[in-house]
């Protein structure tokens, strides 16, 4: 799974998210060091609905108005889910390993 990827189903995790809000939660969480442009970001946002792992669901009722056409907001499925927990606990076994060989502290 790419950065990318992970990131935005990450992102998703808490809940729905427009484009923009998982762009923003994707650089809050990473301190910048990741950042999606919006054509990365809708580029994998399509991928990852053809794939089953997220989908269109309607804005929550206490989105506000931002005047203009109204925001496409996205979930993770199930299948998107299991993805991320696999991916975490893949990452999780690296981490053990790499504390196992005294990279990590702790």
């Amino acid at each position: 799974m790419t950065t990318r990827t992970f990131q935005i189903l990450f992102a998703l995790a808490e809940g729905p998210l427009h484009g923009y809000g998982i762009r923003q939660r994707v650089e809050e969480r990473t301190q910048g060091e990741v950042r999606l442009g919006s054509g990365t970001l809708y580029e994998a946002v399509h991928r990852l609905q053809d794939a089953g792992e997220i989908e269109e669901v309607p804005a929550p009722c206490e989105e506000p108005s931002s005047g203009g056409p109204p925001r496409r907001f996205y979930a993770l499925t199930a299948q998107g889910r299991s993805a991320l927990r696999r991916e975490l606990h893949r990452m999780d076994e690296v981490v053990r390993l790499a504390r196992g060989l005294e990279l990590l502290e702790g």
